[in-house]
């Protein structure tokens, strides 16, 4: 029989501002872009308008990939469902306790709010001990009682979360069983289910934001797939997780809060697939959007992924996600000088409205985009095609009154002076993903994407002595790029908590055996093609006496008692440059993903070959002057060509200064830095040296 000819694949992201949308015809080559405004009170809307501008066909699409950042922005706004808990007698104020930690470490105050309120946290009569021993009979009738007083004040969802359900869930199973006779609707979520985790606080914690978000989502994702299909789409919808893997849209909602920052982890994801080929497989992503900045690290194509996320404070989602740190540092993020005389840059953003003052939308607040206008690195023309126009004049007198005049500067000493303190608050962003976690950024590459990351590339990397830049194509569309180039995944933790001396070795490998049998039946019921099954295996351990913990990469499931001692010594003087080699180490969690990797796309379609000129002459626009830092430490205006990226010819090469334009970003290259093309239509820079 003959093979089926792979159809179009669709990938959508949903961005506080934009959502993006791409798509991918295998078999004729054919790329569709669309960019629109996002539709925050209900994002199908947005994923809809997308489809209609790229004038993609419903019924001839294959597959649909969707990022959403419907959970994420439910938990940050805390606009979540009526959520009720029932957790083992005595520990009802567990989520509100938490880890007697502050919000500010020096801080005298702080507000914390825990996701359910105290009245709607009921207790039972149950109990196990840490073995799973049971010490007290679940009291089914209080469970009952506890259950429906939860329905008659409202709650839509309910979490059972007993103490240590981890060792034995025999007691949160038979509640569950127990609560279906009487609870409306599938919104039931077990503690150990989502996270067998010994902890009870981040384990109840990550139950409660799956139950409180879960309604939410399974009405976005019914409604999205209703419209699709009235339009006539027959195919799946695959939805990602924040662990950079798909889940189909039929099952996304038992598991919700792993979509919590899938935004971001789309965004990595296209970065791994795009960095593996084009011979970069140590990336340092880079996604500079309007609001604020986000980065990540990837090792030989595989990004870093974590169980110990903490989206904010008292927030731990201890479900494994990519490691995206985050800064307030955005094209729309506002600068202005504090009372002590000090120049400040973000968090507050401009945002979409009024936005920066170069928008003619009202803005009246410098920002990062308006000081790079006026040091010349944005098209000027680029100011009549928004409404209303507001010209540079306008924009430099901002400049001088708000910020130059208090700092002794000129508009453009001002300017120079928000970049760099931009500048300096992203490069502290990628340490802490780099440097803080014992990796030197020299040996990676600079992965620059979003809207404004090409902007700030170079300066960033030379900052860093990071040696080269990788634009990819289509940068601003670069998450939604990541929906389509993704894979399948599964990620499983389990917890072990037994010192290294006492630990089964069999007993560990049947561990990562159920992990890796569940992941693949998981894998088996969606229908998705796949071209293989990739498993990775890793254990958390810590010395035993220390509370931080350590991820441990395994080749294997099958793992001797020495070796893993070895190995986990080599990893905690990597990282701290220390030696305990009288502590017993402690082994906490075997972690196991279980990866079904999806067909490989072609990129090289993403920049149409028919646009590119014969020479590099005819790609250039115009020239005009632009500021740049000099290696002094000073600055100054260089003489600057413009050119066209759709234009570039093959086997181009650059040397800076230069900026490369497109629709959706602007490169900056920096004197003595040298640029080329690649046959995906990729940009890499060299840094040139001191």
């Amino acid at each position: 029989m003959a093979e089926k000819t792979p159809g179009a694949v669709v990938g959508v992201d949903v961005g506080g501002t934009f959502t993006d949308l791409i798509e991918l015809d295998p078999g004729s080559g054919r790329v569709r872009l669309a960019k629109v405004a996002s539709t925050l009170e209900n994002q199908a809307h947005g994923v809809l308008t997308a489809l209609q501008e790229a004038g993609s066909d419903l019924a001839a699409l294959d597959l649909i990939v969707h990022g959403t950042t419907t959970t994420t922005n439910a938990v940050l706004e805390r606009k979540l469902s009526k959520t009720g808990l029932i957790t083992t007698e005595g520990f009802r104020d567990v989520l509100e306790l938490g880890r007697r930690t502050r919000p500010q470490a020096y801080g005298m105050k702080g507000d914390f709010k825990p996701l359910i309120p105290r009245n709607l946290r009921l207790e039972v009569a149950e109990r196990m001990d840490a073995t799973g021993a049971v010490l007290v009979p679940l009291d089914e009738a209080g469970l009952r009682a506890a259950g429906q007083a939860l329905l008659d004040q409202g709650c839509e969802a309910v979490v059972i979360h007993f103490l240590h359900a981890y060792a034995n869930p025999a007691h949160e199973l038979h509640a569950a069983d127990i609560l279906r006779e009487i609870w409306p609707n599938d919104h039931i979520t077990m503690g150990h289910a989502l996270l067998s985790e010994s902890r009870e606080f981040e384990r109840g914690v990550t139950a409660a934001v799956n139950a409180s978000v879960q309604p939410l989502l399974d009405r976005y994702i019914r409604r999205l797939t209703d419209h699709l299909a009235a339009g006539g789409y027959g195919g799946e919808v695959l939805v990602m997780n924040g662990n950079g893997g798909m889940v189909s849209a039929r099952r996304v909602a038992l598991e919700a809060a792993k979509t919590v920052m899938s935004g971001p982890a789309s965004g990595v994801m296209a970065a791994a697939y795009t960095g593996r080929r084009s011979g970069h497989e140590n990336l340092i992503t880079y996604d500079m959007g309007g609001t604020s900045t986000d980065v990540a690290l990837i090792r030989g194509a595989e990004p870093t992924v974590s169980n110990e996320i903490e989206i904010e404070y008292a927030m731990p989602i201890h479900v494994p996600m990519v490691d995206v740190r985050t800064v307030g540092a955005g094209g729309g993020s506002i600068a202005r000088v504090n009372p002590a005389g000090l120049l400040e840059v973000g968090p507050e953003s401009a945002g979409a409205r009024p936005g920066p003052i170069c928008y003619g939308r009202g803005g009246d607040r410098p920002t990062i985009s308006d000081a790079n206008l006026l040091l010349g690195r944005l098209d000027p023309a680029g100011l009549n095609a928004v409404e209303g126009g507001i010209s540079i004049d306008h924009v430099r007198n901002i400049f001088a009154r708000d910020l130059g005049a208090p700092l002794g500067l000129d508009a453009t000493g001002a300017a120079a002076a928000v970049i760099r303190v931009a500048n300096t608050k992203m490069a502290g962003a990628i340490r802490m993903v780099s440097v803080s976690l014992g990796a030197d950024p020299r040996d990676f590459a600079l992965f620059a994407f979003g809207g404004a990351g090409p902007l700030h590339a170079t300066a960033l990397a030379r900052e860093l002595s990071i040696p080269r830049v990788l634009v990819p194509a289509r940068p601003g569309i670069t998450n939604a790029l990541g929906c389509v180039v993704a894979d399948l995944r599964h990620d499983f933790v389990t917890t072990v908590n037994r010192p290294l001396d006492t630990l089964d070795p069999g007993h560990l490998a049947q561990v990562f055996a159920r992990q890796t049998a569940e992941g693949e039946a998981l894998i088996g019921k969606e229908n998705i093609e796949i071209r293989g099954i990739r498993r990775l295996y890793s254990a958390d351990m810590q010395f035993q006496g220390q509370t931080h913990l350590l991820r441990v990469p395994l080749d294997r499931p099958e793992v001797a008692v020495e070796t893993l001692q070895e190995l986990f010594e080599t990893a905690y003087y990597k990282r701290f440059r220390v030696v305990l080699d009288d502590i017993r180490a402690n082994l906490v969690n075997a972690n196991c993903s279980v990866i079904g990797a999806r067909a490989e796309l072609d990129l090289s379609s993403l920049i149409d070959p028919a646009e590119r000129k014969a020479t590099l002459d005819q790609a250039q626009m115009s020239r005009r002057p632009v500021w740049f830092a000099d290696r002094d430490a000073g600055g100054g205006w260089h003489d600057t060509p413009v050119y066209w990226r759709d234009y570039l010819p093959e086997g181009f090469e650059i040397t800076g200064p230069a900026i490369v334009q497109q629709m959706d970003t602007t490169l900056l290259i920096d004197p003595g830095d040298r640029a080329t093309g690649d046959a995906d239509g990729n940009i890499i820079v060299e840094i040139g040296g001191e």
